[in-house]
């Protein structure tokens, strides 16, 4: 049986429309929702259109969200791209970078490295099933839609699929807060993958030893530490910052 989300408010909903309207499995509307073009979005993508009843709010909706009249119910699993499809067409230049997620369990940090990949020009996040959060409605909210635009790559196995990419020529770095090179001093030649560790223990040690360097951020004594989302941003947008032609 499948599993669908549930995710609420009018960009939300209207992002999945324009990008993935083949996700998108039930829309929900207030009886006074009057937004024209996304309900000509609606219209468009054929999708079966039920009342949005408050009192029995659709599973994971709290009556009090901030929904402003619409929810969309969408498949999850459609999302996501078989990593050996996804693998086929992509290419092994210097200005391509893809983003690893190791076992990161809050779906806000999820959402908020999805965004940031988005962001800075990455080709697609790769995303493992086991102690991961998945791709859940919060998720989707907090990415601002930008689980529509960028690939969410659905592997096996973390470490297969570094060895994978090294194979295919690409450098893999593990965000790590005693790495040994540097966001400020690294140059970014090859094809590039930076995988993400749990928020609280971090790589784990197998995943540490099959990538080719660890690389940390230079942050003032004062602060032990960013946490996993503002991380990576840092590091993703180092990486950007080298390859322009990646924010076109």
């Amino acid at each position: 049986m499948i599993e669908y989300e549930y995710i609420f408010g009018k960009h939300a909903v209207a992002e999945a429309l324009a990008q993935r309207p083949d996700v998108v499995k039930q829309i929900f509307l207030d009886l006074n929702f009057s937004d024209a073009k996304i309900i000509k979005q609606v219209e468009l993508a054929k999708v079966t259109v039920s009342p949005l009843n408050l009192k029995n709010p659709p599973r994971g909706v709290s009556a009090n969200a901030a929904h402003q009249g619409i929810v969309a119910a969408i498949n999850p699993d459609k999302l996501m791209v078989d990593y050996k499809n996804f693998s086929k067409n992509l290419e092994a230049n210097p200005g391509t970078a893809v983003l690893i997620l190791g076992e990161v369990q809050d779906p806000h940090n999820v959402g908020a490295v999805i965004r940031s990949a988005a962001a800075f020009g990455l080709a697609g996040v790769l995303i493992p099933p086991h102690n991961q959060a998945p791709v859940t409605g919060t998720v989707i909210k907090v990415s601002a839609g930008m689980a529509f635009r960028i690939p969410l790559v659905a592997i096996s196995n973390v470490n297969a699929v570094i060895r994978d990419l090294q194979k295919r020529g690409f450098w893999v770095y593990g965000l790590e807060g005693d790495g040994t090179v540097s966001t400020t001093t690294e140059k970014f030649t090859k094809p590039t993958a930076f995988v993400l560790g749990n928020e609280g223990s971090g790589l784990r040690e197998k995943t540490k030893e099959v990538c080719d360097d660890l690389i940390s951020i230079p942050i003032h004594p004062r602060c032990e530490s960013l946490n996993a989302a503002a991380a990576t941003a840092v590091v993703l947008a180092s990486w950007s910052a080298q390859h322009q032609g990646s924010l076109s």
